[in-house]
């Protein structure tokens, strides 16, 4: 070997041997280098490619990993090693399925299978072979009684080999499946105990650990259990804390922060989140297209209506599903018949529940904006039973503040009252100041139109206080106007009232205007009164011309 033969194979060596030093110590960044310089001398074994390409899944660099494992894949193939062919071929799943490679991902989990089956080997790769089809029935949309019994038979395999990694992912699909089939407390019991071996760093794949925290922590927010979602997302920041190259689930955090601090009306700091999720992915355009939503969400809320807009736009562009934000933005300019359609078509295609229970909040009050009673109170009713079913306190918020909007809509103030409070100490329980603020305005007016003004008042004021406080712009305005309504009402009279008044000054009578508005007779009733008290005149007649003399006809 001449002495610059002899220098390569040295530098290739010294690439191994930091490579391998820096993957145990978890330095991502610094293993993927050192074993990538060394694989391009070719000097990589298939074990080190397996470790490069570890590398570059936490580096969200999964091109470059599928490239390592299918090199890897081969090198076991020509060593007569069907095992790690197979381990290989899962891996190459699990990056495909990532890149929404569906049809790919299921070749190579075939591919897998039949090496396993040409070694006739009883091996925890047969378990972990069945990870990929959980994963892609897990959504909405997939099954998930296959996801739970496919969960099930992974749990034998892991137990049985004990495999610490296969047993946590299988006891956190299992509750994933298990809330989706209905029983929330029972799967949320299945995530929390998987979690145990999680926080307790029993887990050896760095991979399989940040998997199950983000599949745990999305299972929370999907069914609105805001308090687990903040604790899980608290113990996933300080496990990425621990790895400061770590980019991929630190990236993912990083959103679920934003959508934490968001809900807790720290504002500003979710957007500095989302923008460093933005920068941690680089390339990786749906996670991108989350954090970008998130930004457009606080913007619309601050009234910065093309900043929303943009973010919006960006994450639609970016593969993310950017309603109902961008329907509710659309409301905010005044676009009512767009945002109504939006949402109709939207929820129309929707056919997951808890996918269904995130659109209807939006669905109920872009069909009061539009005066489409009816179709509110059908999403109320919709929403409240999805509250029954799941019995979670935040959609159980939701639900009551839904109810109560429409309620008001109706002229049912008395009713409004009751959901308004139930709903208010929800979202106080959540620790979800704008909600709260939405909620205390909504229960301002209920209280105006029972006479009681200076309950009405006191609501009013600690609505505009909590909005003033998160920088809400609009509804401070919209507040402050409630609050002073003479200036744009005449009499005091509530958008409700206002319409009703317009149809008695036609001559309408109240059936007519029960059938019109599509409310009862009884409802319509009260409206009447109401109006010729705040009016303090005695008749139709002299409301008519009340109406003609301010213009409202």
């Amino acid at each position: 070997m001449d002495e610059a033969t002899r220098a390569v194979t040295s530098e290739t060596g010294l690439h191994l041997v930091r490579g391998r030093a820096a993957y145990r110590k978890r330095a991502w960044q610094e293993a993927f280098e050192e074993l990538a310089a060394a694989d391009r001398e070719q000097a990589a074994d298939a074990t080190d490619l397996e470790a490069l390409a570890m590398s570059a899944y936490l580096l969200c660099r999964d091109d470059d990993a599928v490239r390592a494992l299918e090199r890897a894949h081969t090198l076991y193939l020509e060593g007569d090693d069907l095992v790690g062919a197979a381990r290989c071929a899962f891996w190459i799943s699990i990056g495909l399925l990532v890149e929404g490679e569906e049809a790919q991902a299921g070749g190579w989990v075939q591919r897998g299978g039949r090496l396993l089956r040409r070694c006739d080997l009883d091996c925890v790769e047969r378990g972990y072979l069945l990870v990929p089809g959980v994963l892609m029935n897990d959504g909405p949309g997939g099954d998930a009684d296959a996801a739970f019994a496919d969960a099930a038979a992974i749990a034998e395999v892991g137990e049985r080999f004990d495999e610490v990694d296969l047993t946590a992912f299988a006891l956190h699909a299992q509750g994933r499946a298990r809330i989706r089939q209905g029983g929330v407390a029972q799967g949320l019991a299945l995530l929390d105990e998987a979690m145990v071996a999680v926080l307790a760093g029993e887990l050896t794949s760095p991979l399989f650990t940040g998997l199950i925290y983000c599949q745990v922590i999305n299972a929370c927010e999907e069914v609105f259990e805001v308090g687990r979602a903040r604790e899980w997302t608290d113990a996933l920041a300080r496990w990425c804390e621990d790895q400061a190259q770590l980019v991929n689930f630190s990236g993912i955090c990083l959103v679920h922060r934003a959508w934490s601090l968001q809900l807790r009306g720290e504002w500003q700091a979710a957007i500095e989140e989302a923008r460093q999720a933005c920068e941690r992915f680089v390339s990786s355009e749906p996670r991108i297209g989350a954090a970008r939503y998130r930004e457009g969400e606080i913007h619309r809320l601050r009234g910065e209506l093309a900043a929303a807009e943009d973010a919006y736009r960006d994450a639609s562009e970016r593969g993310w599903q950017p309603q109902p934000g961008l329907a509710l933005l659309w409301l905010a300019r005044g676009r009512t018949g767009t945002a109504a359609a939006a949402i109709q078509r939207l929820l129309a295609e929707t056919t997951d529940r808890l996918a269904r229970a995130r659109l209807l909040p939006a669905y109920v009050e872009i069909m009061l904006a539009t005066d489409e009673v009816p179709l509110a109170r059908a999403g109320v009713r919709e929403l409240t039973g999805l509250a029954a079913d799941y019995g979670l306190g935040v959609l159980g918020a939701m639900a009551a503040q839904a109810r109560g909007a429409v309620a008001l809509a109706e002229g049912e103030a008395g009713t409004a009252l009751v959901a308004l409070r139930e709903s208010c100490q929800g979202w106080q329980d959540a620790e979800a100041p704008y909600e709260v603020a939405r909620v205390q305005a909504l229960l301002g007016e209920a209280c105006r139109d029972l006479g009681d003004d200076d309950s009405a008042a006191w609501e009013l004021t600690a609505a505009r206080n909590g909005f003033a406080r998160l920088g809400a712009a609009p509804d401070v305005e919209r507040v402050t106007v409630m609050i002073s309504p003479n200036r744009s009402r005449p009499g005091g009279l509530t958008p409700r009232e206002v319409q009703v008044l317009r149809l008695v000054a036609t001559g309408s009578s109240n059936r007519d205007i029960a059938e019109e508005l599509v409310v009862s007779r009884r409802t319509v009733d009260r409206h009447v009164s109401n109006i010729l008290a705040k009016l303090e005149v005695s008749s139709r007649t002299a409301a008519t011309a009340f109406a003609h003399e301010h213009q409202l006809v």
